[in-house]
């Protein structure tokens, strides 16, 4: 009996796949609902990370208006397998919920009202919560992101409302003299940034010192605020002062290259996610992990062609 079944283990190990050294590293994820008892408002979020012995840089991602914390899948498993701790943030009254629960002939004019100063001050109150609780997470043993996160190293992102929030979190000047800015992130990225309201572009960016890399696209345009157009989204990367300052423009781009999905039929070329991962990593590369090559590679024209991007896509740096 003895052959018959090391003749029977050979052939069950052949067919065993085997780990390969180039397969993705599996991503393991991570899903809470903490609440603020200040604000009485529970704060979802949807963590990606590849578990690591050490501890990784964040990222913090702010999704647009009407979504959730289960957008941007695309970027949040790439980000984690290139050494980052991803954190996906939800805003109640201004995610899904605000379309999910109105009529079908309504859900656009409840997506306008949910597009208020309120929503804004609620998810701004959201991302230091966040912070705050990723601090205790890290600190508190038996936690599943104990020790895990590089709390020096924070970046903060965002697409449409996300981006506007990103802005606010990165020191954006507001009518009267206000500002949110919170000193524990380092980097910022917004996705169809936003000028706002009330104050020109210079007197709204034209202080940011902090690294900043602006993605847009020259269809990039908003059914909910029709007065932001493509061009004044560039006018946030065209006001900020010069020193570690990024500017990503699609040809053709429009308000759904950097989501999941395109809205309203919007047009998307194949090598937008591509590029935006590629650059955004890059990025991250260059101000989280204090990577000299990278912040190199940025500064010059070599993202034109590692990222192929197509000949009228602009990248421009100062």
């Amino acid at each position: 009996m003895r052959p018959i079944l090391s003749l029977a283990l050979l052939l069950l190990l052949t067919l065993q796949p085997l780990a390969r050294a180039d397969s993705p590293a599996a991503i393991d994820v991570l899903r809470y609902e903490p609440v603020d008892a200040a604000r009485s408002r529970t704060v979802p979020v949807k963590i990606y990370r590849v578990k690591s012995a050490e501890a990784k840089p964040v990222i913090v991602f702010s999704h647009g208006l009407g979504g959730s914390r289960e957008n941007g899948v695309y970027l949040a498993e790439h980000w984690a397998r290139q050494g980052y701790v991803a954190v996906f943030v939800q805003h109640p009254g201004s995610d899904e919920s605000v379309w999910k629960e109105a009529g079908r002939g309504e859900r656009l004019a409840a997506m306008k009202q949910a597009a208020s100063g309120k929503s804004l001050l609620d998810r701004l109150g959201d991302i230091p919560f966040v912070l705050d609780q990723l601090e205790r997470w890290n600190a508190e043993s038996g936690q599943a992101l104990s020790g895990a996160l590089d709390l020096q190293h924070i970046g903060m992102t965002g697409h449409s409302f996300g981006a506007v929030t990103t802005q606010a979190m990165m020191g954006q000047t507001y009518p009267l003299g206000k500002s949110f800015p919170d000193p524990r992130f380092d980097a910022f990225l917004p996705m169809s940034p936003s000028t706002g309201r009330g104050l020109s572009a210079s007197e709204a960016f034209g202080h940011i010192q902090a690294p900043v890399l602006c993605m847009t696209g020259t269809e990039d345009t908003s059914v909910i605020t029709p007065e932001m157009t493509a061009e004044s989204r560039r006018e946030v990367y065209a006001a900020l002062p010069a020193g570690d300052k990024y500017q990503l423009v699609f040809e053709g781009g429009t308000h759904s290259a950097f989501s999941d999905t395109a809205l309203f039929n919007e047009k998307r070329f194949e090598h937008h996610h591509a590029a935006i991962q590629t650059i955004s990593t890059r990025f991250w590369d260059a101000y989280l992990k204090g990577d000299a090559a990278a912040k190199a590679w940025l500064q010059s024209e070599k993202p034109k062609a590692e990222a192929k991007l197509i000949e009228k896509d602009v990248w421009e740096w100062k």
